[in-house]
């Protein structure tokens, strides 16, 4: 600890004195350029319409949404058995009797809100104007003040947050079938908090800071994955307990001289111990999941059987290669194996992945997702066996979206299209294997909504180039209409050029990579612009934009070419939506082919683009991508210039666990590549100029790996800058990304001197 002290002064010491240059000199005021460049980071909103937001009526197909808020808002019912779009409610006349009661003209030229709810069946709706409930009854028109419920009251059936999970997204309360209880955390225990007049009942008294109940671990506020599973009658509560005492800690700096000592489960070392629980609710008996003797495994939890009689879970082990899929009996806790799989390599960690198991109406059979032939398709099982695989060949199935099991069609989107293999398109197949269709047609990705009826869906669809439309179609993929088209006249005032989609091939001349450039908006070809290139390459996803605003990788990449640079990103080998074989040629290597293959990129866009400089060229990227830029800036300085690296990782031996060892192995297994995947020893290399920017609570990569990045540069004499964002996570605030992206414009201009 002392040693650590006496480093972490030195480190600061000089690393304050380095950052004490021209990057901190005194703003210009604003050029056009970084006008413009501003105005591009906030691209996605000149872009208008193009959403539908449907809200489901009672006989499963009809649906309504809102369009034009806030000022002109309409709210249109359609109906795609009559094909028929027509505005729910008469505006004027709903204005004209809302006015008496509110004293005045209601806001906006539209309807005064955007959400309502059904009261009395179809016939009467309930809103809220200037937090006042009205009711309206829709033969007459006639308005009055809801009996309404106080503050306090809509507080009670409200979710609260209970935790932040380890990305800094907030846990919401799990609320149960019937509605009377949410399923609360509190000091460490699980409580049940009553939705009528909010008393809290505690389950558990034995939780403890390091002995937790309720697993922040699968958490994740997109994919709606719980932390606490209800049966369906409400009466058993599964959760699980998370035991910490033995997992190494690291310090997060909240504030200043606040500490605070969190549990950080690294490479070789202990790992977290999950234990699973079932709760009968009107016993608070508490019975143990049978979960093996394995102590080092994750759980992910699918839900229960329809009767109730059963909680559907997934066990996999440390390696992450071996995953059973198992079922609880909900009275005595024990287990059964419902199927297991094996991989040579990996499975995806569990936070990576989407469900892949639907369990079908008669108990018995269900769909499983597998990419056991290395690429991820769908098959029709029971508990004893496999009945048949549903699709085949070489592409992969991204989603089941919906599964009529009536007229006995599974709908799937999957990337099918062997020259634009990043594209997704709607799929069904019945589940006898036959049927096998393509119900879209547009490049690009689509986003899909089914009825509940399942005799309709949405389709949501754009590419980088063409902007959002949301279409109405039949089940059979028949179009019925276009119900909104995204405007884009107002990027009329950025000038905008599309950005221009490319594919390269890898180090090894024959395997195909693909990605996106961007231009500036007053692009001229006979000039000679410096190269910036967005990196992240983590095997568990890809970053190259593939919508028309949706993406965190492409708007900071556009917005920086409108300061004079061409911007590119490039899913290098390794990384995800391309089966096992092209995944897994990172296994066990990670560090070895990431930066040549992105350099084979980088030199033949070059060859077919004499405007680019690459005597000039910069790298950004976080996380996983501010490891990679180091990982340029060390391996290849020749190629990279300069590079700005937020929340890097550095030694793959001091990062978490369940992010590593499934795609490198385990640490004992394989030293000799986790050496070789080490930054710290090439810091002799550093050639260019780097900046570093980490957050100092951050609890994904913590500080500490910028210390000894920055250490070692030390040590080899190398200058470096570095900015420290006191009290940021891992996830920035946008206080926090404001200032990392003003630092990283800043960087670029100074030294590629656009």
């Amino acid at each position: 600890m002392l040693r650590l002290s006496r480093a972490l002064v030195v480190i600061l010491f000089v690393g304050l004195v380095v950052i004490a240059t021209p990057v901190l000199a005194q703003e210009t005021p604003q050029s056009e350029r970084e006008a413009m460049y501003y105005r591009y980071l906030e691209f996605a909103s000149y872009v208008k319409g193009g959403n539908v937001d449907p809200h489901w009526m009672a006989d499963g197909s009809n649906f309504w949404y809102a369009e034009g808020a806030p000022e002109n808002t309409v709210i249109y019912q359609v109906d795609p058995q009559a094909n028929t779009k027509v505005p729910l409610f008469d505006t004027p006349r709903l204005r004209e009797a809302l006015a008496p009661l509110l004293g005045h003209e209601p806001p906006g030229q539209g309807l005064p809100f955007e959400e309502f709810t059904f009261v009395d069946g179809e016939k009467t709706v309930r809103f809220t104007v200037e937090d006042q409930e009205f009711v309206l009854q829709l033969d007459t028109y006639a308005v009055s003040r809801a009996s309404g419920r106080s503050d306090k009251e809509r507080s009670e059936v409200t979710p609260r947050v209970v935790r932040k999970d380890r990305f800094g997204f907030d846990m919401l309360e799990a609320p149960s079938p019937e509605g009377r209880w949410f399923a609360h955390l509190k000091e460490h225990n699980l409580w049940l908090r009553s939705t009528s007049d909010g008393h809290l009942v505690p389950i558990t008294t034995d939780g403890a800071e390091d002995y937790a109940w309720g697993e922040a671990y699968e958490w994740d506020k997109d994919y709606g994955r719980p932390w606490a599973w209800w049966s369906p009658d409400g009466s058993k509560l599964a959760v699980k307990r998370v035991d910490a005492r033995q997992v190494h800690k690291i310090p997060i700096v909240k504030r200043h001289e606040e500490i605070e000592w969190v549990p950080f489960p690294k490479v070789g070392e202990p790992l977290w111990q999950r234990e699973l629980y079932i709760f009968d609710i009107p016993t608070k008996q508490r019975i143990p999941v049978d979960t093996g003797e394995e102590p080092e495994q994750s759980i992910w939890v699918f839900g229960w059987r329809p009767d109730g009689s059963e909680l559907v879970f997934m066990m996999m082990n440390r390696e992450h290669r071996r995953l059973d899929l198992m079922a609880a009996n909900a009275t005595s806790g024990e287990t059964r194996v419902i199927l297991t799989e094996t991989r040579d390599t990996f499975f995806q960690p569990l936070w990576a992945w989407s469900p892949r198991f639907i369990l079908l109406g008669d108990g018995e059979r269900f769909i499983w997702t597998s990419d056991r032939d290395s690429w991820n398709h769908i098959y029709l099982r029971t508990h004893r066996k496999l009945i048949r695989q549903l699709t085949e060949g070489p592409f992969p199935v991204r989603d089941v979206v919906a599964v009529d099991e009536e007229v006995g069609w599974v709908y799937f989107t999957a990337q099918g299209d062997r020259e634009r293999p990043y594209d997704t398109q709607l799929y069904r197949v019945r589940l006898d294997g036959t049927g096998f269709a393509q119900l879209t047609e547009q490049s690009g990705q689509h986003r899909v909504q089914f009825t509940p009826s399942k005799e309709f869906f949405l389709d949501t669809h754009s590419s980088v180039d063409r902007p959002r439309a949301v279409e109405l179609r039949r089940a059979d993929g028949t179009l019925l209409e276009t119900l909104s088209r995204a405007n884009i006249d107002a990027l009329r005032e950025l000038s905008w050029i599309p950005p221009e989609e490319f594919v390269v091939k890898a180090t090894d001349g024959k395997t195909d990579l693909f990605g996106v450039l961007y231009k500036p908006n007053d692009f001229d070809p006979r000039r000679k612009y410096p190269v910036i290139e967005y990196i992240y390459d983590g095997s568990y996803t890809t970053v190259v934009p593939r919508t028309f605003t949706s993406n965190s990788s492409g708007v900071p990449a556009q917005a920086l070419a409108q300061l004079g640079f061409i911007t590119f990103i490039v899913d290098g080998r390794g990384t995800a939506e391309r089966g096992k074989e092209f995944q897994d040629v990172v296994y066990g290597n990670i560090g070895r082919y990431e930066i040549p293959d992105h350099v084979a990129a980088l030199k033949q866009l070059a060859e077919r683009r004499p405007y680019m400089d690459l005597s000039r060229v910069g790298i950004f990227g976080k996380s996983n991508g501010g490891y990679m830029v180091i990982r340029a800036l060390l391996a290849a300085p020749d190629v990279y210039h300069v590079g700005v690296a937020l929340a890097p990782g550095v030694d793959l031996r001091d990062l978490q666990a369940d992010g590593i060892e499934p795609y490198m192995g385990l640490l004992e297994n394989n030293p000799d590549a986790y050496e070789y995947a080490s930054n710290l020893p090439l810091a002799e290399n550093l050639a260019g100029k780097l900046l570093i920017i980490h957050g100092t609570s951050d609890r994904g990569v913590p500080i500490s790996q910028t210390l000894k990045m920055v250490e070692a540069l030390i040590e080899a004499g190398k200058t470096y800058d570095l900015f420290l964002l006191p009290g940021q996570g891992h996830r920035f605030t946008a206080t926090g990304w404001r200032y990392a992206r003003d630092a990283t414009r800043r960087y670029f201009q100074e030294h590629l001197e656009p």
